[in-house]
């Protein structure tokens, strides 16, 4: 599967052109399944979150980029469905668009929901996440990002991808996320972490990492 994790979703030309290129065509010819199922889980959510987000009317450019189609998946109702019903609505689909909101609670519902073990098995899959929606991509957030408490606690996600994403950096709507939150942070992840702002990506392709910015980022803990 190819990632484009962003923080803040296609907010400048150099993401649009990132995700173009994952898709390996235009965007108006590709098909889109749109994942609301974080914005439920953050202590502060509300109803309109989700339906901004679906309806295309949320600050974060995602599913009002043109798609030729655009369809829901909530991942709290796949449990109640036939899983080869939707299994093919997920093998049809080109991208998947991924809501922020709460990474843990995204976690444990793409797991219950029995999503994150078909993942593997769409080589051509773009997945595209919306800061909680990157995160969850991480082997773990932070104790600074946990706001909904899985059962077995922890602040553990996916691990599909290496590294930790510290999300909206220096952003004016979130001012304890400074640098030095960040780098704070970053030595308690221990491992390869990257901080980002609204305008920047990150891209994960064949088992390449590249970062997409046309704002700043900070990697800190390199892989050796």
């Amino acid at each position: 599967m190819k990632l484009l994790l962003t923080d803040s979703g296609i907010t400048n030309g150099s993401i649009q052109d990132a995700l173009v290129d994952l898709l390996g065509k235009p965007i108006d010819e590709s098909s889109a399944l749109c994942i609301p199922t974080a914005g439920y889980g953050a202590p502060d959510a509300d109803p309109g979150g989700p339906w901004r987000f679906i309806s295309g009317r949320s600050r974060n450019p995602m599913i009002d980029l043109g798609w030729e189609s655009v369809g829901v998946l909530e991942l709290t109702a796949l449990p109640s469905i036939d899983t080869a019903r939707w299994v093919s609505w997920v093998q049809e689909a080109d991208v998947l668009l991924v809501n922020g909101g709460d990474a843990l609670y995204l976690n444990h519902w793409m797991r219950k929901s029995g999503l994150v073990e078909l993942l593997p098995s769409l080589p051509d899959m773009v997945y595209v996440g919306l800061s909680a929606g990157s995160m969850v991509m991480t082997p773990r957030i932070g104790q600074d990002f946990v706001g909904w408490k899985p059962p077995a606690g922890g602040d553990s996600t996916l691990g599909l991808v290496d590294f930790s994403i510290f999300p909206h950096l220096d952003h004016p709507a979130c001012p304890d996320n400074t640098t030095a939150a960040a780098e704070r942070w970053a030595a308690e992840i221990a491992g390869p972490a990257y901080a980002i702002d609204e305008q920047t990506a990150i891209k994960v392709a064949g088992g390449t990492v590249e970062v997409v910015s046309e704002g700043h980022w900070k990697l800190f803990n390199p892989a050796s």
